[in-house]
Formats: structure tokens, sequence, C-alpha cells
């Protein structure tokens, strides 16, 4: 009977070890994250919403990405009138901007989904009875970013919203 048992624990161990060796051989196969597409698209609220999919990610993963850009904004102060009454309440500020969210790869092992970058924010205020608003916006320098995997699509192009404030005199 001792002899039973130790073959029963034998098997077992080897059971074990196949079984093992059979799920990092599964693993090692299904992950070579790329990406199958990546855009960019300009909102009409100057907010830039990058959509994209990705595979080779393995099943179940909890991936982190990041849209990047750099951009320029132009803001203005309007008043009830609806007009940019001095020049000194117009600013345009630069710099980087991005937005990070994590998704899961599911069951086939890819993720398909957007993350919206908003313009830098304004550096002044208005007086009061007046409103900050974005007049222009310019996004350009633009990708996204795998961060758990390490792997970057940069989208090229720039993404420019011409004047978004056309009925205010003195905007743009």
């Amino acid at each position: 009977m001792g002899e039973v048992q130790q073959m029963k624990r034998r098997i077992a161990v080897v059971a074990l070890v196949f079984v093992a060796f059979a799920l990092i051989a599964q693993q090692a196969l299904a992950v070579s994250p790329h990406f199958i597409s990546a855009s960019a698209t300009l909102n009409a609220n100057g907010t830039l919403t990058v959509s994209f999919k990705e595979a080779g990610l393995g099943t179940n993963q909890l991936i982190t990405y990041t849209a990047s850009a750099d951009a320029t904004a132009t803001y203005v102060c309007v008043n009830k009138g609806g007009g940019n009454p001095s020049a000194s309440n117009k600013t345009t500020v630069a710099g980087p901007v991005s937005q990070t969210g994590t998704f899961n790869s599911g069951k086939n092992g890819n993720v398909t989904a957007s993350l919206t970058v908003s313009p830098p924010p304004s550096d002044i205020s208005c007086p009061p009875g007046q409103s900050l608003q974005l007049a222009q916006v310019s996004y350009t320098n633009v990708a996204i970013t795998d961060t758990t995997n390490g792997v970057t699509e940069p989208i090229p192009g720039t993404f420019s919203s011409g004047c978004l404030l056309p009925n205010v005199r003195g905007a743009c």
C-alpha cells in the first residue's frame, strides 16, 4: 500500500509540473503587445479624443494607457455683450497634456478604448461680468502609450481647432 501511495504522489507531482509548464508556455506565446490602430479626433469643445486598439496582451490583463500631446490654447474673457473687450484679457498657454486610464484585455487579449485630453489650463482670470472661454487650440506630437508594457504608438499630424468663438468680436 505504501508503494501505491508513492506512485499516486509522483503522478500528482508530474501532473502539476506539466500543468504549470503548459500555463507558462501559453502565456509566453500569447503576450506580444502591439497597436492595431490609433487615431485622434478634435472635438467641438477643444478636447482631443485618442482612440486605439492594442492586441497581444494576454487574457484578462489590466493595462494602463496614457494619451499625450503638446498643446497650445488661446483663452479670452468674453463680456455680456459677446465681445473680447481688451487685449489684456487674451492669453496663449502651451504645454504637455495627458490623460491616463486602465482597461481590461478581456478573454481575447486586446483592448479597444479611447482617452480624452483637455487643453492646458488658462493662466488668466476674468474681471467680474466676463467669462473665460477657449478661443483656439492646437495639438501636436500626439501619442498613445501602453505604460504597462512600454509600447508607444505616435499619431501623426497637427490637430487644430481654428476659431472656436466665431461670434465673439476680437476673440481670434
